[in-house]
């Protein structure tokens, strides 16, 4: 069945490319249409286009296919071209000529704009909630190892004193940004596109407001031109806004295989959440982590398609806005599982005690011992270049019983300043 079927048939060549896995990616939109198409039909029974009887049969119709894709029973079997078709097609063999009245006043363009529209408004909230746990996680973290050393680099170069405290806090805070982002997506995709149809409104006395309400959008998109238009802006958006988040985390990903290294040595982890090598029986191979990265960098690639695909069409309905759903839902589905197993894998993190011994963090010290310099009295050039010249003639030590007392002050500034700007 096809929604536009007009009584002849598509060579099936054509019918393949055109539909394409239509089917199986329909299956993350399937509650969505469910949902906005019983607003529809209660929208239809009150500017009295259908009877309370036939809202009732559609109804319990639509009750029942909820409950086939909650229990994972519900199929979009070959002869369907897509979800909408479907579910139309099921109604109708439910409820008789009633479920014939169900796309009264929409098309498919409206249809599987709103469907889209709430999965994407559901799931940026879902993928804040992953966002604000894995947060909380690292400022756990930050709390308890706020003043254990963790040598700070620069150009790779051992540079300063830091801690696992100042590390940890630090993507927390650079965490916020991201959902400040998420919000900005949100607030994009919280406007119902429903009713404007194939992107020229409907000459039906349709109640969009109603809808609107119904389906807990913040707004409408009034104009049903930019409604339409709002596919591939909204998901151009939302890729740069997961590549923002994933850019985050594969960095973050990227410190944590280098501190496991031994070369540097500051964190572990239980056997269980590393894999081994087929030859090299000592290997703890931080796989997870790496394929966080790996997934992260892959989301990241996401705008650029979502543009190339979309950056030339003129306004109106285009079937290459088909292209942008599969890449789209698929990323957001990738993001909710990096958070979870990040914040998973990251509530396990054993930090270690750094040797300072270790000939590599001699130097590890010298803008503290600048520092000390200029509170006894030197100016600041003069102590850069007394130290300096010790670091030179090979002479310097560190003061080790002044070290890093700077961290615990910043510590105790920063850690609740920055749980208070996540938002709400």
């Amino acid at each position: 069945m096809k929604l536009w079927d007009k009584g002849f048939s598509v060579d099936q060549h054509i019918e393949n490319f055109t539909v394409g896995n239509d089917r199986e990616i329909d299956l993350h939109i399937a509650k969505y249409d469910i949902q906005a198409s019983l607003a529809h039909a209660k929208m239809l029974r009150n500017i009295n286009i259908i009877s309370s009887e036939e809202l009732q049969q559609l109804e319990e119709g639509l009750d029942i296919l909820k409950k086939q894709i909650d229990e994972g029973s519900f199929v979009i079997e070959d002869q369907f071209e897509d979800v909408h078709s479907k579910i139309e097609a099921e109604l109708t063999q439910m409820c008789g000529d009633v479920g014939k009245k169900i796309h009264t006043a929409r098309s498919r363009n409206d249809q599987v704009l709103v469907a889209c529209q709430l999965y994407y408004k559901e799931n940026l909230s879902q993928i804040k909630a992953l966002t604000k746990a894995f947060f909380d996680t690292l400022l756990v973290l930050a709390e308890t190892h706020k003043d254990k050393l963790l040598p700070g680099y620069t150009h790779l170069q051992v540079a300063m004193p830091s801690s696992f405290g100042l590390w940890l806090s630090a993507y927390a805070e650079i965490l916020v940004d991201d959902v400040h982002l998420l919000d900005a997506a949100q607030k994009m995709v919280d406007q119902n596109p429903l009713g404007s149809a194939a992107g020229y409104g409907s000459s039906f006395p349709i109640d969009r407001e109603f809808t609107t309400k119904e389906l807990d959008f913040s707004t409408l998109k009034y104009n049903v031109v930019a409604a339409q238009m709002s596919r591939g802006k909204s998901e151009r958006t939302i890729a740069a806004v997961l590549g923002s988040l994933a850019n985050t985390l594969s960095r973050f990903a990227m410190d944590i295989c280098l501190y496991m290294s031994q070369n540097f040595d500051f964190i572990a982890f239980p056997d269980e959440l590393t894999t081994g090598s087929s030859i090299m029986p000592h290997k703890k191979n931080p796989d997870v982590f790496e394929l966080i990265r790996g997934k992260s960098n892959k989301v990241q690639a996401l705008q650029t398609e979502m543009v190339l695909i979309t950056n030339n069409l003129p306004s109106g309905y285009h079937r290459d806005y088909q292209l942008l759903k599969e890449n789209m839902i698929a990323a957001i589905e990738e993001m909710k599982s990096i958070l979870f197993i990040f914040n998973f894998s990251m509530q396990q993190m054993q930090a270690k005690e750094v040797d300072l011994n270790d000939e590599k963090y001699k130097y590890l010290f010298t803008v503290d011992s600048i520092n000390n310099l200029v509170v006894e009295g030197q100016t600041f050039r003069g102590a850069y270049q007394a130290i300096g010249g010790q670091v030179q003639a090979g002479t310097y030590k560190a003061d080790t019983g002044k070290k890093h007392s700077h961290i615990g002050s910043i510590h105790n500034l920063c850690l609740k300043d920055i749980k208070a700007k996540f938002p709400k």
